[in-house]
């Protein structure tokens, strides 16, 4: 009976927090839960449509019978997904907040009411992290938004968790209550933590495909330019001869180019948002070729495209060392295996004699 009513007391305490806070959700916090989903339809339409160019890239190889399998096996486009999510969004904008999780809700009321919440050494991190996934213009929300979820997840499960855990234990099942609260609370922390770390695996993984990227964007740079071409013009025709990230961001940089923003500024933000050792090379060279004359620029890049090669070398080298040593250990489990099937029947013959 003790243990029940400790369990309970703080899974209702927790609970009725939530509620409480719940209850205290501003307009302003209903606002910004909304542009951020109506950000998150964008970017995922984004992501669908770049997904269906790369399919019809694909399809375009082939011809006849061959299309149609590839067809099949690649699947169908993402326009009803695309149009659900305009739909979503434009329901969004005109007040329909039908789609905003409330889930997540109480955890805006906390970083508005704790400043040290909303200002942390946390919230400073993850904004750092967002401004180089999102660019200045949306990391500010898309950091409330993840903030508001790492707050407010966590209440809402772990008293759900010690709720049912108090339920089993009280019918009975001390065992079974005990290993409840327990597996629950261990899941709740790593779903919680799961939110966190897929920020930093995002970010790892769009460094590594910019990184793989760079050898050839800085070759196709230097063959323009040492073939005459300025450095404006040359950037912009190789960012728009892909769509992948480091072209996008490329392209980004063109468009503040045109738009007459400084070159050491806009060519600064590009460093600050692929966060690169080797596009703060880059960048870093064009800005110093442009106050100080471009005629080395050419030989510069023609270098910095050999080291880039280079490099793309050793990492894929690195990389299969690294296959080879994950792959010992499916090999000895498969060894032992082998050895568990042919001993235990010679150990069986031997015990029957």
């Amino acid at each position: 009976m003790i243990v029940l009513v400790i369990v309970l007391v703080p899974a209702t305490v927790l609970a009725a927090a939530w509620f409480w806070l719940l209850g205290r959700v501003t307009r302003e916090d209903w606002v910004t839960a909304a542009y951020n989903r109506v950000l998150d339809g964008r970017l995922e339409e984004e992501r669908l449509r770049r997904k269906d160019a790369r399919r019809e890239e694909m399809l375009a190889r082939y011809h006849g019978v061959a299309a149609k399998v590839m067809g099949l096996v690649l699947g169908g486009g993402s326009q009803k997904k695309i149009e659900k999510l305009r739909r979503e969004g434009e329901a969004l904008r005109s007040g329909d907040l039908r789609s905003v999780s409330l889930f997540e809700m109480p955890g805006y009321v906390l970083q508005n009411r704790y400043e040290a919440l909303g200002r942390g050494s946390l919230h400073k991190t993850l904004l750092e992290r967002n401004t180089e996934l999102y660019g200045k213009k949306y990391a500010v929300n898309k950091t409330k938004q993840l903030l508001a979820r790492l707050l407010s997840y966590p209440i809402l499960g772990e008293s759900v968790v010690l709720a049912l855990g108090a339920l089993t234990y009280g019918m009975g099942n001390r065992t079974g209550g005990l290993a409840a609260m327990l597996v629950g609370t261990l899941l709740v922390a790593g779903l919680v933590y799961a939110q966190y770390d897929e920020v930093n695996d995002r970010l790892n993984r769009r460094r590594a495909a910019i990184s793989r990227q760079f050898p050839n964007v800085v070759s196709k740079l230097a063959l323009l330019v040492t073939s005459g071409m300025i450095m404006d013009r040359a950037w912009r025709e190789t960012a728009q001869s892909q769509d992948l990230e480091l072209y996008q961001e490329m392209r980004i940089t063109a468009e503040e180019l045109s738009n007459l923003v400084d070159p050491t500024t806009a060519y600064t933000n590009f460093i600050n948002r692929c966060n690169t050792k080797e596009t703060t090379k880059l960048a870093s060279a064009i800005i110093q070729s442009q106050s100080k004359g471009n005629a080395e620029i050419g030989a510069l890049l023609k270098s910095m495209a050999h080291d880039a090669w280079q490099e793309r070398r050793h990492t894929a080298k690195r990389d299969s060392e690294k296959a080879n040593s994950k792959l010992m250990i499916p090999t000895m489990l498969l060894f032992v295996a082998i050895l568990v099937m042919i001993m235990v029947p010679v150990a069986l013959n031997f015990a029957s004699l």
